[in-house]
C-alpha cells in the first residue's frame, strides 16, 4: 500500500493498518476484549437485594443515582458487581487534581520529579480510589438496606454488599489501566464511553416504539429533538477543538554555516473549553443532591426545596437558571485550578519566549489571565446552553425517551471519540516514518 505523507491518515488507511500491523491489531483486540469483560460484570448481580422494590425507588425520584447510572452503563440500576464502575477512580483523580493546586508536595511530584513522581501520584490516586470506593459502596449499601431480602441480617447485608461493590470497582480500575498500557486509548475514558453508548439502544428502541404508536405531533417532536442533538454534537466538536492561539516569539541561535540570531515564531494555544465536562458534572451533582437527600431523609423542608429544583416541576426556569449559573461558576473555578497564568508566564520567561507587544512578567500574567477569562466565559456560556437547550426541547416536545442522555454524555462521547481517533492517527503516522526509515 502506498502511504501518503504530509496529511492526516484517512479512515481507510487507519483500517488497513489495524488489519495489517500486528502490534496495532493486538492493541485493538485487547481493548475490545477487556471492555466486553467490564460489560459482562455489570450483569452479574449482587446477591440479597429485592430489585423490584429498588427499581420502584429509582422511578420515584432517585435522580442522582439515575444521573450516575449513565456513567456505569446501567450498573447502578441493575445492581451488578461492577455497579460503581470507574466512578471511584474518576472521583479520586479529580480530588488529586484539586489537591495538587493546594499541596506543594503533590505539585512538586507531578512537575519536578519526572516519571517517578508521576508514578507515585498515580499510586496515591489508586489508594484514594480504593478508600473512596469503600466509602461509596458502604453508603450505597446503607441506602439499599430497605431493599434487602427478608431473613438477611442487615449488618451482614451491608458488609457483603459493600465488599462486592468495592471489589468490582477496583477490578474495573485495574482493567482500565491495562487498556491504557496495552490497548489503545485512555482506559478510564473508554469505560465511561462504553457505558454511555450501552444506554443508547434502549433509548432508540423506546423512541421507535413511540414513533409507531404516536401521532404526527409526536413524530414532529422526535425530528426536532434529533436535529437539536445533531446541532449540539456539531457545536461540541467545534468548541472542543477550538482554541485561541497567542503568537509567541523565541530567539534561537542557529548553528549552521554562519552564526546568526534568527527569530522563530510559534503559538501558545489556550483552549476555549479548558474545563471540559467537569463543570457540568459538578453542577449536576450539586443540583440533584437535594433531590436524593430528600428522598432518603423525607425531611419536609428538603422536599419543598427539591420540588423547586426538579426540572419537571412547575418552575423549570428556576432549575434552568440555577443550573446555568452553577455551570458558569464551576467553569471559572475549574479553569483557575488547571491553568495558572503565573506559571505560564514564568515558563515563557525561562525559555526566552515573549508575546509580541507584551512585556515579560506581570504584564504577561495579566494579558494571559484576561484572554483566559474571556475564553472561559464563552466556554461556560456554551456549556450552559448545551446543558439546558436539549432538556428544554425535551420538555417542549414531551419526548422523554432520551432523558439522561444530556450534555454531559454528549460531551464525553465526542471528546473520547476525538481523542481515540487522534491516537489511531498517531500510530498510523508512526508506521509511515518507520517504513520511510527502512
Amino acid at each position: 500500500m502506498l502511504l501518503s505523507r504530509g496529511r492526516n491518515p484517512s479512515a481507510g488507511e487507519v483500517l488497513s493498518q489495524v488489519i495489517r500491523v500486528k502490534n496495532l491489531r493486538d492493541r485493538v483486540i485487547t481493548t475490545i476484549g477487556l471492555l466486553l469483560i467490564i460489560r459482562l460484570g455489570i450483569y452479574i448481580p449482587v446477591p440479597g437485594i429485592d430489585r423490584v422494590a429498588f427499581q420502584a425507588f429509582l422511578n420515584q425520584g432517585g435522580q442522582l443515582i439515575g444521573f450516575l447510572d449513565i456513567f456505569t452503563g446501567g450498573g447502578l440500576s441493575t445492581l451488578g458487581i461492577f455497579a460503581l464502575g470507574i466512578l471511584p477512580f474518576i472521583n479520586a483523580s479529580i480530588i488529586i487534581q484539586l489537591l495538587t493546586t493546594v499541596l506543594p508536595q503533590l505539585d512538586d511530584l507531578q512537575k519536578n520529579e519526572g516519571e517517578a513522581g508521576r508514578r507515585k501520584v498515580s499510586q496515591i490516586t489508586r489508594y484514594l480510589a480504593f478508600g473512596w470506593g469503600l466509602l461509596q459502596s458502604t453508603v450505597f449499601a446503607f441506602i439499599l438496606r430497605p431493599y434487602a431480602m427478608s431473613g438477611l441480617s442487615q449488618p451482614i447485608f451491608v458488609i457483603q454488599t459493600a465488599l462486592a461493590l468495592v471489589t468490582g470497582s477496583i477490578v474495573v480500575m485495574w482493567i482500565s489501566e491495562v487498556i491504557t498500557d496495552r490497548g489503545i486509548g485512555q482506559g478510564a475514558s473508554l469505560v465511561i464511553f462504553l457505558n454511555i453508548v450501552a444506554t443508547l439502544p434502549r433509548a432508540l428502541g423506546s423512541t421507535l416504539e413511540l414513533v409507531q404508536t404516536g401521532d404526527r405531533h409526536t413524530l414532529a417532536g422526535i425530528i426536532v429533538l434529533a436535529l437539536v442533538f445533531l446541532i449540539t454534537i456539531l457545536g461540541i466538536i467545534f468548541v472542543q477543538e477550538g482554541s485561541r492561539r497567542i503568537p509567541i516569539i523565541s530567539a534561537k541561535r542557529q548553528i549552521e554555516k554562519t552564526n546568526l540570531l534568527t527569530s522563530r515564531q510559534s503559538y501558545l494555544p489556550l483552549k476555549l473549553n479548558a474545563g471540559g465536562v467537569m463543570p457540568i458534572i459538578f453542577a449536576s451533582a450539586l443540583v440533584f443532591l437535594p433531590l436524593t437527600i430528600a428522598n432518603i431523609t423525607k425531611a419536609p423542608w428538603l422536599i419543598i426545596v427539591a420540588s423547586y429544583l426538579n426540572p419537571n416541576s412547575n418552575t423549570p426556569w428556576l432549575y434552568a437558571l440555577l443550573f446555568f449559573s452553577l455551570i458558569l461558576g464551576f467553569s471559572f473555578f475549574y479553569t483557575s485550578l488547571t491553568i495558572n497564568p503565573t506559571d505560564i508566564a514564568v515558563n515563557l520567561k525561562r525559555g526566552g519566549v515573549a508575546i509580541p507587544g507584551v512585556r515579560p512578567g506581570s504584564a504577561t500574567i495579566k494579558y494571559i489571565g484576561g484572554v483566559q477569562n474571556r475564553l472561559t466565559l464563552l466556554g461556560g456560556v456554551f456549556l450552559g446552553a448545551v446543558a439546558i437547550i436539549p432538556a428544554a426541547v425535551e420538555g417542549a416536545t414531551q419526548i422523554r425517551t432520551f432523558q439522561g442522555l444530556g450534555a454531559t454524555s454528549l460531551l464525553i462521547l465526542v471528546g473520547v471519540a476525538i481523542d481515540t481517533a487522534k491516537q489511531f492517527q498517531t500510530y498510523v503516522i508512526s508506521q509511515r516514518y518507520e517504513r520511510m526509515i527502512r
